[in-house]
């Protein structure tokens, strides 16, 4: 699937990452969401190494990446694992960089671009709009229909989430239940995936990262709001057309409030935008980057 890309580890303050790297010239982090690895970018990230070096990582717990060395729900906090990107891209020898996040990987990018400045040349987020504003709008839904939304069940006490996580809840017939519709992934991909799912440390820190999400991430997002700080790189917010996120909001106009900056719209697509709309997705790489 990576093609001319080493897999290589780094061992890091809090955790060991496992990442792939390829290409040459200028530097581009890619971060996976939930329930993946970094194998969701393997249609994207060997077209973007013909002209960039990439970087490819498991997110701290998920994949072939170990579990946080302190575990506890704030070493899941985007806080700490945007921490474990900058070290792992100064190992590498990059000070400042692009970072291409989708999902759970697009909010440890902008939480990255908020904490670390001077490290962010450009952020992409793909399908998301901040964890404030998700939970915000989450309150203003019915009871019922918010204690089933997987958001509020995976931040749930252990061990209710980790029981509850496994290739047959998250990929029924080998396609994301997550999904608006059902995609086809790619075998080696989704082999990647339920591998993964196997190991019950990945189901806890996967369990961990909702948890975060739901308490210190959503805090530190309104701090943020409250104290008018924004993200002051260039913003591409691109998100599915057929997915969750348009129904709930005008991803623009949310983004407006957290960057002056921010461009993007809609692809042809649901919500697993690197595997759906790879050639549209990189066109819009292209432009931006």
């Amino acid at each position: 699937m990576f093609d001319g890309y080493s897999d290589e580890t780094a061992a890091l303050a809090g955790t060991t990452v496992r990442y792939r790297v390829g290409g040459d010239g200028p530097p581009v982090l890619l971060l996976h969401g939930f329930p993946q690895t970094g194998a969701c970018w393997h249609l994207v990230a060997p077209v973007l190494a013909r002209t960039r070096t990439v970087v490819v990582p498991d997110l701290r717990g998920y994949g072939g990446s170990s579990p946080a060395y302190d575990d506890s729900v704030a070493a899941y906090s985007k806080r700490a694992l945007a921490g474990d990107q900058v070290e792992l891209m100064e190992r590498l020898g990059y000070a400042r960089f692009a970072v291409v996040g989708h999902d759970r990987g697009g909010r440890v990018g902008y939480r990255l671009a908020l904490d670390h400045p001077e490290r962010v040349e450009k952020l992409v987020t793909l399908d998301i709009v901040p964890t404030a504003d998700m939970w915000a709008a989450a309150t203003k839904v019915p009871e019922e229909k918010l204690q089933a939304w997987h958001w509020n069940l995976l931040a749930r006490p252990e061990p209710e989430p980790e029981e509850l996580i496994s290739g047959d809840y998250l990929y029924p017939g080998g396609s994301p239940s997550l999904s608006s519709h059902p995609i086809a992934l790619a075998p080696e991909a989704l082999a990647e995936y339920l591998a993964a799912l196997e190991n019950p440390t990945v189901r806890h820190a996967m369990s961990q990262d909702y948890r975060a999400g739901a308490t210190i991430d959503r805090a530190l997002d309104e701090q943020d709001l409250a104290s008018g700080r924004t993200i002051a790189c260039p913003l591409l917010a691109l998100w599915g057309s057929s997915g969750g996120l348009p129904e709930w909001f005008d991803p623009l106009e949310i983004w407006r409030r957290w960057s002056p900056t921010v461009q993007g719209g809609a692809l042809d697509c649901g919500h697993f935008v690197p595997e759906e709309a790879p050639e549209a997705l990189l066109e819009r790489l292209d432009k931006f980057l």
